[in-house]
């Protein structure tokens, strides 16, 4: 699709005239950088002033924040305890590493997209641009599902951890939901400003417990506990560094291995928010590549090491963690860092620990309700959305965006009724496997991303950010996603079990469900690399890039702080 054909069909979706030629640069020399945007992606000046657009009100520290700590929410801290127990310590560090890998290589193929063409939701005008708008509409509507899905588990969880003190264990766990609900909708529905210091101090308080973690694991390993128990890799040699799982010798350890693979893919969701925020972000062409490329050490220190300190803390087989998994006991009880700490006998951090759990629950229904509002706005901007949703107020929030997603979260009190409570988790399983479909996603775009700048003649050595290796990356990244997709149920085949099954496959059909429904009933067709637009919208971020100011450090700390965020 090249940018006449764009525009011409921007014409349809928010004017009833054609448009006029705009100047992108002198509207945003005359008017500010969002109508110049604005005019830029929809070819009509009008339509930009009656739609408005969102606000570059995310600042460097926010990205940077939301890089390296913005979707954890309980898998790093309750998810990874049900893979410890089901692999082994060798295991899921070898699986949390290997993911991390194909993650990274993911990152940053959409680093460099995003780099380009820093827009708002991206994901799904990437699909649509580059590859086919029937890609563009399922990965969008897909990937807002998700998010909004979501956002209910992690509300839900939230509710659910704070029962961990025996202060709330009497209260109506709606009452929880009902003020998570409030207050992540207040977060969002202002200004995204408000959003991006709300996930600043989130991602702070996730970070500085993380990095607290490991330090304490290495303390306690080395006998520094109350107990002086040097504890080495004691539990690599007794139960074992791999368990066997579905099976037994070499194939039951390499079934818990693959389990880890998949486990962590569930726990990495959301990594691409950066770029679905980049639309959003503060000289997005100097903060998106920082941000991306902080990506690494996230998976480094968080996941990583993060494993390598639960498995030598705690054996796979201890009592209290099997028990409070099958139980099903709230909050931090079924994580293996406070089954850690219990057994270290540190008795004041369980409690913090929780509070921690807490946050990042709240923490991450704040940034779905983000992401999903913003893939509903980036299909509005494809036409694959009623267009009212480009509707914003006047402080850049695409208020009809934010408030369809947040009323998905009223499903969330459906977990509060038994009889409910399995519709709830009905809905929950139609997403087990949608980041691994918006993954690939993404590795195609930029597989036609790649083959779009070579076949107009771009030379990717002029890009700001240009990823390395590329297309390998981005090929290696789809393989070893398509791959745990394919084989994300194996567990289900022995015996067979139709439940399981449709849980780990059903996100299969869907997907391709919304993608055969918008090839035929728009007669899309596969892209040329030729035409892909990979201009429109381009001309008002160049122009824009003059006008964000320069950052120079005047002192050390400064420089250590302007480094950092």
């Amino acid at each position: 699709m090249d940018k006449a054909a764009y525009n011409a069909g921007s014409a349809e979706k928010y004017s009833n005239e054609s448009p006029p030629e705009v100047d992108p640069t002198r509207v945003v020399e005359e008017k500010g950088i969002r109508l110049g945007e604005a005019a830029d992606m929809y070819g009509d000046l009008g339509a930009a002033e009656e739609y408005g657009y969102v606000s570059r009100g995310l600042k460097s520290r926010h990205i940077q924040f939301i890089a390296l700590g913005g979707t954890i929410g309980t898998g790093l801290f309750l998810g990874i305890g049900r893979a410890f127990t089901q692999a082994g310590p060798l295991s899921i560090l070898l699986g949390y590493t290997f993911t991390g890998i194909a993650i990274f290589a993911m990152m940053m193929s959409l680093g460099e997209m995003a780099t380009w063409l820093p827009l708002p939701g991206a994901i799904p005008q990437f699909c649509a641009r580059y590859v086919d708008g029937a890609m563009g509409f399922a990965v969008g509507w897909n990937n807002w599902y998700n998010s909004a899905i979501t956002l209910c588990a992690e509300i839900s969880a939230a509710a659910v951890v704070i029962q961990f003190w025996n202060g709330a264990v009497h209260i109506n766990v709606a009452a929880w939901i009902s003020i998570i609900i409030v207050l992540v909708i207040c977060l969002n529905i202002f200004a995204v400003a408000i959003y991006g210091e709300a996930e600043f101090c989130f991602a702070s308080i996730k970070i500085i417990t993380i990095v607290g973690l490991i330090i304490f694991a290495f303390i306690i390993d080395l006998g520094g506990g109350p107990t002086h128990d040097r504890l080495g890799f004691r539990y690599w040699n007794h139960p074992g560094a791999m368990k066997e799982y579905k099976g037994t010798g070499s194939t039951g350890r390499f079934l818990g291995f693959f389990s880890v693979l998949v486990n962590a893919a569930f726990s990495y969701g959301g990594v691409e928010m950066v770029a679905v925020a980049a639309g959003e972000a503060e000289n997005p062409r100097h903060n998106i590549p920082k941000a991306v490329r902080r990506v690494f050490w996230r998976i480094l220190f968080f996941y990583v090491l993060g494993s390598l300190a639960i498995g030598v803390l705690i054996p796979y087989d201890e009592p209290r963690l099997l028990g409070a998994i099958k139980s099903g006991a709230p909050g931090g009880a079924a994580s293996p860092w406070v089954i850690a700490v219990y057994r270290a006998g540190v008795p004041v951090l369980p409690s913090i620990i929780n509070a921690v759990i807490l946050t990042s629950a709240t923490s991450s229904a704040n940034a779905f309700l983000f992401t999903g509002s913003r893939y509903l706005y980036a299909l509005a901007q494809n036409g694959q959305a009623p267009r009212f949703l480009l509707t914003c107020s006047k402080t850049g929030v695409p208020y009809y965006c934010v408030g369809i997603t947040a009323s998905i979260s009223l499903l969330t009190y459906m977990s509060c009724s038994s009889g409910a409570n399995v519709v709830f988790e009905w809905f929950q399983n139609l997403v087990t496997i949608a980041s691994l479909f918006t993954w690939m996603s993404v590795s195609i775009a930029y597989i036609r991303f790649h083959a779009a700048l070579k076949a107009q003649g771009v030379d990717r050595n002029t890009l700001v950010f240009k990823s390395p290796f590329q297309p390998y990356t981005a090929w290696f990244s789809l393989i070893f996603f398509a791959i745990i997709t394919l084989f994300n149920g194996f567990y289900t085949f022995g015996p067979f079990d139709k439940n399981s099954f449709v849980t780990a496959y059903v996100g299969i059909p869907i997907y391709f469900a919304l993608y055969a429904f918008w090839k035929v009933f728009k007669r899309t067709k596969w892209i040329p690399s030729a035409e892909a637009d990979i201009t429109t919208g381009k001309a008002a971020l160049d122009a824009a890039d003059e006008h964000w100011p320069e950052r120079r450090p005047r002192n050390v700390l400064e420089r250590f702080w302007f480094w950092l965020a």
